[in-house]
């Protein structure tokens, strides 16, 4: 995510966002590492299914379930070593820390398609998206702003270590380089010549790092665009948030959105029978095995329920 100055940095004025070349070009090489998945050198069926398992570990554990509902929304408490295996699951999902996550997050839903909103698609789609990724913003990076949203993880030595230093992205880059040596490892081992066993090693990569890196990133920033734009309504919020279930089948339980907007600290998204929320139905294995408790039900209070879904 953009590089995020060391706690405390003063700012005097809230000037308008600029841009961050070094993150965009960051973005624009993994976005063309990533189409080499799709030639035929790179691609492979086993691929695409590591796809599947490194979204749901690093994206719906790491960033649905330890960034969000976890750290912002304190939906569900599971033991401190477990919050911090899934926090770094969520790292190696190259989405900033969890300090800058979470405080751009509970800006959102003060702010939800308001002034301040960090990446409401009110005006344009694709800054919901992800323009506002690549941008600075001084005002949301002073040390008063991460006092005044996110106090709670400025407590916590792990979440200011992280954040610290972009610590965070050294996770990140640690993590690729493991994943790229199992891989030419797995080659060498099994493969019947040296070529093959090079192939497998980028194969393994590529879609073990760099295309489930990019695909999550456009998943959860679809929460973001997407289901702040097209989709239905259960409840009555004073926003654009949306009932998305492409965005729902996506990203396993996320864009269920007017839902979580109408109420945010409530652990599961799907509310009707057939909003399926596979993030939340982890959770609840977390819970039978008595590594989660005090999992919050869905309670909306304040909103009128639609009997229309429009």
């Amino acid at each position: 995510m953009p590089t995020v100055p060391a706690l405390g940095t003063a700012v005097a004025a809230r000037p308008r966002p600029k841009l961050i070349p070094g993150f965009l070009a960051a973005l624009v090489v993994l976005h063309l590492l990533a189409v080499l998945a799709f030639t035929p050198y790179g691609f492979t069926w086993w691929g695409v299914a590591s796809l599947l398992v490194g979204n749901f570990v690093f994206g719906s554990i790491g960033i649905n379930l330890a960034y969000h509902r976890l750290l912002t929304h304190r939906a569900v408490e599971v033991p401190k070593w477990l919050e911090r295996v899934f926090v770094l699951c969520g790292v190696c999902s190259l989405e900033g820390s969890p300090l800058w996550w979470v405080l751009n997050h509970r800006i959102h839903h003060q702010k939800s398609d308001d002034d301040g909103d960090p990446h409401s698609p009110r005006e344009r789609f694709w800054w919901g998206h992800m323009e506002w990724i690549y941008t600075a913003d001084p005002a949301r990076n002073r040390l008063s702003t991460y006092e005044k949203y996110v106090p709670d993880l400025l407590a916590d030595p792990f979440q200011r270590w992280l954040h610290r230093g972009q610590k965070w992205a050294l996770v990140y880059a640690l993590h690729a380089l493991v994943i790229g040596a199992i891989g030419f490892a797995a080659g060498f081992l099994f493969a019947d010549t040296t070529e093959r066993a090079v192939q497998v090693g980028v194969q393994v990569f590529l879609w073990g790092v760099v295309v489930r890196t990019v695909y999550v990133w456009h998943i959860t920033w679809l929460v973001n665009s997407a289901a702040h734009t097209w989709g239905y309504r259960n409840y009555d919020t004073d926003d654009r948030s949306r009932n998305n279930w492409w965005v729902a089948l996506l990203t396993n339980g996320e864009g269920w959105h007017n839902n979580h907007h109408a109420a945010p600290r409530t652990c599961s998204q799907g509310h009707r029978w057939w909003e399926v929320d596979l993030t939340f139905t982890f959770v609840r294995l977390l819970q039978l095995v008595g590594l989660a408790r005090n999992v919050v039900p869905v309670k909306v209070a304040g909103y009128r329920q639609k009997t229309d879904p429009v």
